[in-house]
């Protein structure tokens, strides 16, 4: 048979491996510096981009979209071309993929501080960074799936399987959930509301877990395993049944993100039942990755490489057990907004996609310089320090947890809560977040020694060139079935059909949750006495979007006795009709806030987000003070949002959109002579206007800057509904 020659491209490859040691670095130093912040809250005080709501978004999408996901381009652009005995489709499209995506970590990195964001959980970035990215990732599918046909192997391996559902599944999710109207160039509003919005977003939010941080990491391990033990994969029907059970089940999984929410019950039931399913095929992906090292655990005590897969699937399988365990509602009544969430979180991120990553970057770099690693100790000490850093950044958040869950829900034997004030749960966990600091210290010493390590390697190694392979051409089938073939073999030959079957496994769930929950308005009922935002609170809602509030504040009491004393009564489908993006969180570093309207004046308030300190003593929340600054509210768009609440469904009349800022200065103005009740303020206030008159700045009146407008906000949440309802 006569042999063709080609060249792998290994020039794509070096690029994204060096992206993510690069963004792996930035995105845990961003990380670290959160985990700070916990114990320094105002370490950065009065510097905006520097907070830590903005921040926080920040950490999550580097470490997601920039470190991991070009762990796994790298791996993948590696990996399918042997797979495939082919060179990528288009070095363009390659390249294109390559700078786009380093294009939109950028974008990211400039818009998330400066606070432009959509505060939907892994989905912040606003719309234009959106559209690029369904774009980019667009490009990366046609490469791959051009590849595929024009491969010279004719079998798809079962990791491209992976990369095949990882493409048209993130692709759904991506743009189904950040279907929203733009108000500006960087402001947008969801389409979807409240309850709707939450179950659409928690939908991407578990699938994006699934589809972006494991699906495609679990191609990398079937095929980067057994390269390094040199032996097959362990079962061949497993992975069969490991992949169609795992895209089919995982995509139901989102409502046990929402139990005990005002989701309607049926659609949390639903998400449970999945969940718990879900422990099947996901282990069943950890088995056969462990088994696959059978004969070869000699191997793992000299080679680093393998001692980070052993651990990161491990991790998977730790992080996989305990992703269904969390589902059960009694248990999910105790882990939902604590810091057990974050522990499962980082078990899975650190162990599962960190390690992989480094144990991929480790075995390539060497193989793409024609060398051997610089030092074979060094790259052990990564290992057992990062090890040790995972160990001690998540059994303090577990132990956390459980303190926080336990004190919220105390009672006294007189009825009344033991620890009534919130702050006293902050206080006492407080250690645990220093613990916390030192675990995650240690692991990015880790990632600075892997930063040396492969410098070092790649200094005395060749420069990277593509690599010369040689294969017989793909030998056509005239014929649908070769005689005795089945039906999995077969498909395994056809991308195409591959895909489209993957694709409808993957919709049937979100179809069927999602189409009811929107169409049927009965799963929605509303209440006559709730009523669209004020322009002003309107403003104000902007704000603690822009600053990141629903990062540590909650909107949704739950109907727990201990909830409805400390809060009130238990959140209401048809309170959130309004709510474009809704913002019930995922946790609680402070106390919820769908009632706080009402119960404290106005100067607390102002008095809180100058100096949380200065009103809750212990706090470790940061001062706001740029949201005091002389100058004043951007009220230029209000007419433009509430136009486009309006094609939502908000029934703002014509002529409140006319007087919008009319309107706003009034409510304004009013928030203002409730704060001069306060001498202190009084005197603030004119001291401030001195300063700018002998700077020769203009003054800007109190009622135009931001704090009015956000103290507006608050001051509304849960007012709509107070009044108890009498029983006819």
């Amino acid at each position: 048979m006569e042999m063709e020659q080609f060249y792998y491209d290994n020039k794509i490859v070096k690029k994204f491996i060096y992206a993510t040691i690069l963004f792996g670095v930035v995105g845990m130093l961003v990380g670290l510096t959160l985990a700070v912040m916990y114990l320094f809250p105002n370490m950065t005080d009065g510097i905006s981009w520097l907070s830590y709501g903005r921040l926080r978004p920040l950490h999550t999408n580097a470490v997601i979209f920039a470190f991991v996901g070009n762990a796994f381009f790298a791996g993948m652009y590696y990996s399918l071309q042997r797979l495939l005995k082919a060179r990528m489709f288009s070095d363009f499209l390659s390249n294109l993929h390559f700078w786009g995506w380093q294009l939109i970590i950028v974008a990211a990195a400039i818009t998330l501080p400066l606070g432009y964001t959509s505060s939907k959980e892994y989905a912040e970035l606003e719309w234009p960074i959106d559209i690029t990215i369904a774009l980019i990732w667009v490009v990366m599918g046609i490469n791959m799936i051009g590849t595929m046909i024009r491969r010279r192997e004719r079998h798809l391996y079962v990791a491209i399987w992976f990369y095949i559902a990882t493409f048209v599944t993130v692709a759904v999710l991506h743009i189904f959930n950040n279907i929203e109207i733009p108000v500006s160039g960087l402001k947008s509003y969801s389409v979807y509301a409240g309850v709707q919005d939450a179950l659409v977003q928690w939908w991407y939010g578990h699938n994006a877990v699934a589809f972006f941080l494991t699906t495609p990491f679990l191609g990398l391990m079937y095929y980067f395993i057994p390269k390094v033990a040199n032996r097959p994969v362990y079962s061949y029907r497993l992975s069969i049944i490991h992949f169609w059970s795992l895209i089919f089940i995982y995509i139901w999984a989102g409502p046990h993100h929402l139990l005990y929410s005002a989701l309607p019950n049926w659609a949390q039931n639903l998400g449970v039942a999945f969940s718990v399913m879900l422990i099947a095929p996901s282990w069943g992906g950890m088995i056969n990755g462990l088994l696959t090292l059978r004969g070869a655990w000699d191997k793992v005590r000299v080679e680093p490489v393998l001692k980070f897969f052993v651990v990161a699937i491990t991790g998977y399988g730790m992080a996989t057990f305990e992703g269904p365990m969390l589902s059960f509602k009694n248990v999910n009544a105790i882990a939902h907004y604590t810091d057990w969430i974050v522990a499962h979180v980082h078990v899975g991120a650190l162990a599962w996609n960190g390690f992989m990553s480094f144990g991929i970057i480790y075995w390539l770099i060497p193989r793409m310089t024609k060398s051997t690693l610089f030092s074979t100790k060094l790259a052990n000490f990564h290992f057992w320090i990062g090890t040790l850093g995972i160990i001690l950044y998540a059994l303090p958040m577990y132990v956390a947890g459980f303190q926080q869950a336990s004190m919220w829900k105390q009672f006294n034997p007189d009825g009344t809560l033991t620890y009534g004030n919130f702050l006293e749960t902050v206080t006492a966990i407080m250690p645990l977040y220093w613990m916390r600091a030192i675990g995650g210290s240690l692991y990015l010493i880790g990632m600075l020694t892997l930063v040396y390590n492969i410098i070092m390697t790649v200094r005395a190694g060749q420069p990277v060139e593509d690599e010369l392979a040689q294969a017989p051409a793909l030998q056509t089938i005239k014929s649908g079935r070769i005689s005795g073939e089945k039906f999995h073999s077969w498909l395994e030959r056809k991308p195409i059909q591959l895909s489209i079957l993957a694709t409808i496994a993957i919709l049937i769930g979100g179809i069927i949750q999602i189409v009811p929950t929107i169409m049927v308005k009965s799963n929605i009922p509303t209440i006559s006495s709730v009523k669209p935002y004020t322009p002003l609170e309107l403003e104000g809602r902007d704000l603690y979007i822009r600053e990141g509030c629903v990062g540590c504040h909650s909107q949704s009491v739950r109907p727990f006795r201990s909830e409805v004393e400390r809060y009130g009564p238990q959140a209401k489908a048809g309170e959130f009709v309004y709510d474009h993006p809704f913002l019930w969180g995922s946790k609680r570093t402070g106390p919820d806030l769908q009632r706080v309207g009402g119960k404290y004046n106005d100067n607390w308030h102002f008095n809180h987000m100058w100096n949380p300190q200065s009103t809750s003593a212990g706090s470790i929340m940061p001062g706001y003070k740029w949201l005091f600054d002389n100058k004043p509210l951007d009220i230029s768009l209000i007419e433009k949002k509430m136009k486009v609440m309006v094609s939502l469904g908000v029934p703002y009349s014509e002529a409140e959109v006319a007087n919008a800022q009319k309107t706003l200065r009034t409510q304004a103005l009013s928030i203002e002579k409730s704060l001069e009740n306060d001498p202190d303020y009084v005197k603030s206030y004119e001291d401030s206007r001195k300063k700018a008159a002998a700077k020769g700045e203009k003054f800007v009146p109190m009622n135009e800057r931001e704090i009015v407008a956000l103290i507006a906000y608050i001051q509304r949440l849960g007012t709509d509904i107070k009044v108890k309802e009498t029983s006819k």
